[in-house]
Order: structure tokens, then sequence, then C-alpha cells
């Protein structure tokens, strides 16, 4: 089994609602911006990257060797409400995106013992090692946004989803979390793979 965060999303393929495909770019706007309420605070003083705890996990890591558990359970949770926004605003599903838990998305964290299984030291590079997923990154995002437009255009005229569009947005979505699990959250020491 893969130390990486593992992101699972139920896509809806068929029976989509037109209506809400059409207008998602606005309905996802009361939404996107309780997610982004969560990072307006402390981004400028680098205390988050888009609401997720990065400095003082960062610090704890290094100095103490502890991962600490609210950091732990906030980042976990912030994650999972930002991929439910996600996959409602990339039209993977009709059903708007909880601020709790749901069904929907599964988000799970790798087992993170208190941080005793993290290096110390790696924290401190672990943004720099990772320039190359970033760029991949971007090639991927642009793929998704394409498959997206695709999806879009076809739940339109058919009220269908294609599950080759579905495979690719959920598996850059996966591939994001995974990368932000490495570098930001520091969940683990394992470098993601460059797959979706």
């Amino acid at each position: 089994m893969s130390n990486q965060i593992e992101t699972e999303i139920d896509v809806t393929l068929t029976d989509r609602n037109r209506i809400t495909a059409l207008f998602r770019i606005i309905l996802v706007v009361p939404v996107a911006i309780f997610v982004a309420s969560f990072s307006s605070d402390f981004s400028s003083s680098g205390w988050s990257t888009a609401g997720l705890l990065v400095l003082p996990p960062l610090f704890a890591l290094v100095i103490r060797g502890v991962y600490p558990s609210y950091a732990l359970s906030l980042n976990e949770s912030l994650l999972g409400l930002q991929t439910r926004v996600n996959a409602y605003a990339l039209l993977l599903t009709d059903e708007y995106p909880s601020i709790e838990d749901n069904d929907v998305v599964s988000i799970t964290f790798p087992e993170v013992n208190k941080g005793e299984n993290l290096s110390r030291g790696l924290p401190l590079v672990k943004w720099f090692l990772a320039i190359p997923l970033y760029v991949v990154g971007i090639v991927y995002i642009a793929y998704a946004l394409l498959l997206t437009l695709w999806g879009w255009f076809s739940i339109l005229f058919t009220g269908t989803y294609p599950e080759t569009c579905a495979e690719g947005v959920v598996g850059t979505i996966a591939y994001c979390n995974r990368v932000a699990g490495y570098a930001f959250v520091l969940v683990t020491d394992e470098y993601p793979t460059f797959s979706l």
C-alpha cells in the first residue's frame, strides 16, 4: 500500500442535471468563498497555503519530531472540503459540496503516527524537491480543464459525463492531493509518482 494521500470520488456519469451544469461556475461561488475564507487571514504571513496549516507542522516536525494532531485533523478536513468543491466545480458530481464529510468524496491520509515515522529535516526541502511535480501538475491541470470543457458540452447536449473525462479529472485531483500531502501538508516522506 502506498504511503500517499488517497483520493476517491464517486463520479455521476449518467442522468446529469443540465441546468446546474450550465450555471456551475455561478453556483460554486458561495462555497468557493467559504473555502477561500480559511486562507485569507494568514496567507500573507505564510501560516497557510490554500487554508492548509503548513508552518506549525513544519516547525513541530523539525524541532520536536512530532506532527500536531490538531493540525493533522484540520488539514485532512480542509483538503477534503477543497476536494469536494473541486469535484463539484469540475462537473464530477451534481451534489452541491457539503461543508461536512460525505459519501461522494473520500480523502484518506497515510498513518502519520504523531510524526514518529517522518523525517525531521526533509520538511525543510520538500517544497523544493517537489518543483518537478509542480511543472507536471500544471500540465495535468490544463488537461483536466480541457476534459472538463468537453464534459460540460457532453452534459449539456447528452446529459451524460464521459467516463474518460472523469478518469482524467479525478486522476488530476488525486495527483494534486498527493503533491500537497508531500510538499505542504507533510504527511509523507514518500515522493509522489508522476502518473495520474
